[in-house]
């Protein structure tokens, strides 16, 4: 059974009000404070995206908190894709 420092990646796409509510900054800030790197992003369609790589403990910890998101977001919905850890990031950012 894969250890809780083996490399995980998962891919995440969050629905409801999660934008226009500093969604993007409290995700970077969650993210840096449990050592993942990776992105977040808006999309056009109202949803946040977001790549989380790093140990699975700190990358199931980032999949729980899209479940509640930024205190004043409304997530609806929660979708993960687990795909293979990659180490292209150095650090977790923003993207605008």
């Amino acid at each position: 059974m894969p250890g809780q420092d083996e490399c995980v990646r998962a891919h995440v796409f969050v629905s409801g009000r999660v934008q226009g509510v500093y969604f993007r900054e409290y995700t970077r800030r969650e993210a840096q404070k449990v050592g993942v790197t990776g992105w977040v992003r808006n999309l056009w369609d109202g949803r946040v995206e977001a790549v989380f790589e790093g140990p699975r403990h700190a990358v199931e910890h980032m999949v729980r908190w899209c479940h509640r998101g930024s205190p004043r977001a409304r997530v609806d919905r929660v979708e993960v894709r687990y795909e293979p850890c990659t180490g292209e990031f150095d650090r977790f950012r923003v993207i605008w």
